[in-house]
C-alpha cells in the first residue's frame, strides 16, 4: 500500500460518523465493566495493581497481522465511553483511531489509548474481538463488491452464523461496500432493512409450483410491502430455463410487464441445471454443476427472445471473490450476486477470502516511559486521529461541528 496524507477534514468527519453510532445503539452487555466477557488474566491484573496500591498509565497500541479493511473502531470507542472499571473517567483516556472502512497493513496501528491502565485493561480482550471479527467481514465483502464492479452485491450471511452476532456483522458488511443485507438485525445500526427474494420453502409450500409460488408473493407484496422487489427464485425444479421463462410469462399475464424484476438462479454444485444436461457443446467439455456462465447465457436468452429484457438476473450459492471476478470478466448479464459464508472467512486465500483477521493489543509505555516486549515497540500512524472528547459531545448533542 502507498503511504498517503490523511485529509485535514477526516476528524470532523470522524466525529460526525461517531454521532450516528451512540454508545446505546450497541447495547453493550453490562457484564463488560466487570470483566465478565475478558480473558480473566486482564481483570487478575488490574485486580493486582489495585492491590499493590498501583495505577499507572499505560500506552496500548492495537494491530493487525495481515493487509484489508478495518471495521469496528467506532463500537470501541464508546466501549471506552462507557465500560470503563468503576471509578474512571473516559475523559481521562488519550484514544487516537483510524475510522472504520480505512485500509489497513500488518502491524499498523489501528487504535491507540493512553490512560490509567486499571481502567481499561479488561477491555482488551473485548477491542481485539470486535476489531477481528468486524475487519474479517469488511474485508471480505470489500472484495466480493471490488470484483463485482458495478454490480450490486446481497450479503446473505445471517445463516452461517449464531443469530447473536447478525446486527455486527451487518455492520461490518455495510462498512465493506455490501449494497443491502437480508436481515433486519443486519441493516439495525444504519436504520435500514432486510432483503431478499423468496426461499425455497415458499415453493415447497406451493407443492414446487415456482409460478405459483412467484404469483402469491407478489400478490403479498403489492397489498403489504409495495416497495420490496419481486425476483424469483427458479432453481427449485432444477430447470431454471424452463421456470424463468415460465414465470415471466405468468406474471406478465397477471400483472402486465415491468412487476418482475429479476430471477435469481441459486444451482447446487452438486447438480448440473436439466438446461445444461446433453449440450452437445459443453457436455463431457466443462464442469457444468451449479451456477455457472453457460446457465446464466442460456437463462439470459430464453427471457430475451419472448420479451423479458427488463428480467434480471441474481446469482448465488457459493460465490466468493475470485468466483466473482471470474463471472465479472465474461460480462455476464447479472445484475446482483448474492454472497453468504465465503464473507464471513468460509474459505481460504485462493478464493480470495481472508479466513482470520486477528489484532493483538501491546503496551508500549507506563508513565511516559518506553515498556514493552521484547520485538514490540510503540509503533507509529500518521494516519490515527486522536478523539477530541468535548468536541464528540457537542456533537452527539446535536451541535453543527
Amino acid at each position: 500500500m502507498k503511504p498517503w496524507t490523511r485529509p485535514a477534514s477526516d476528524r470532523l468527519l470522524l466525529h460526525r460518523d461517531l454521532t450516528r453510532f451512540p454508545a446505546e445503539l450497541f447495547q453493550f452487555d453490562p457484564r463488560i465493566r466487570d470483566g465478565w466477557l475478558s480473558d480473566r488474566y486482564f481483570v487478575r491484573a488490574a485486580a493486582t495493581l489495585r492491590h499493590a496500591g498501583r495505577d499507572p498509565v499505560v500506552t496500548l497500541q492495537v494491530f493487525p497481522r495481515r493487509s484489508g479493511m478495518v471495521a469496528g473502531l467506532y463500537e470501541c470507542v464508546r466501549m471506552l465511553q462507557t465500560q470503563l472499571a468503576s471509578g474512571y473517567d473516559y475523559r481521562d483516556l488519550e484514544v487516537w483511531t483510524l475510522r472504520d472502512g480505512d485500509p489497513i497493513e500488518p502491524w499498523d496501528v489501528a487504535f491507540r489509548i493512553s490512560g490509567p491502565y486499571v481502567g481499561f485493561a479488561h477491555l482488551e480482550t473485548t477491542i481485539d474481538g470486535i476489531l477481528a471479527r468486524r475487519s474479517r467481514v469488511a474485508t471480505n465483502v470489500s472484495r466480493a463488491v471490488s470484483a463485482a464492479g458495478d454490480v450490486p452485491v446481497i450479503y446473505f450471511a445471517p445463516r452461517h452464523d449464531d443469530w447473536r452476532i447478525q446486527t455486527p456483522d451487518g455492520y461490518a458488511a455495510r462498512i465493506g461496500g455490501g449494497q443491502s443485507v437480508s436481515s433486519d438485525a443486519g441493516a439495525a445500526w444504519w436504520g435500514g432493512e432486510g432483503v431478499g427474494t423468496m426461499p425455497h420453502g415458499l415453493i415447497a409450500a406451493y407443492q414446487g409450483d415456482v409460478v405459483a409460488a412467484t404469483i402469491g408473493f407478489t400478490r403479498y407484496v403489492k397489498d403489504h410491502e409495495p416497495d420490496v422487489p419481486v425476483i424469483s427464485l427458479v432453481d427449485f425444479n432444477n430447470d431454471c430455463v424452463r421456470d424463468s421463462v415460465a414465470v415471466a410469462r405468468a406474471m406478465r399475464d397477471e400483472f402486465g410487464d415491468g412487476v418482475l424484476h429479476g430471477v435469481r438462479l441459486d444451482t447446487s454444485n452438486l447438480l448440473v441445471d436439466r438446461s445444461l444436461v446433453g449440450d452437445e457443446l459443453l457436455w463431457g467439455r466443462e464442469d457444468l454443476r451449479g451456477v455457472n456462465p453457460h446457465l446464466v447465457v442460456k437463462v439470459r436468452s430464453a427471457l430475451d427472445a419472448e420479451g423479458f429484457d427488463y428480467v434480471g438476473i441474481v446469482v448465488s450459492g457459493g460465490f466468493t471473490p475470485r468466483r466473482i471476478q471470474e463471472f465479472a470478466a465474461l460480462n455476464l448479464p447479472i445484475v446482483g450476486y448474492g454472497v453468504g459464508s465465503s464473507v464471513l472467512g468460509r474459505g481460504n486465500e485462493l478464493d480470495g477470502v481472508v479466513p482470520d483477521f486477528d489484532f493483538t493489543a501491546d503496551v508500549v509505555e507506563v508513565d511516559g516511559e518506553s515498556v514493552a516486549k521484547v520485538g514490540r515497540h510503540r509503533l507509529e500512524n500518521p494516519r490515527l486521529l486522536k478523539i477530541d472528547w468535548d468536541l464528540l459531545a457537542r456533537a452527539d448533542e446535536g451541535e453543527s461541528i
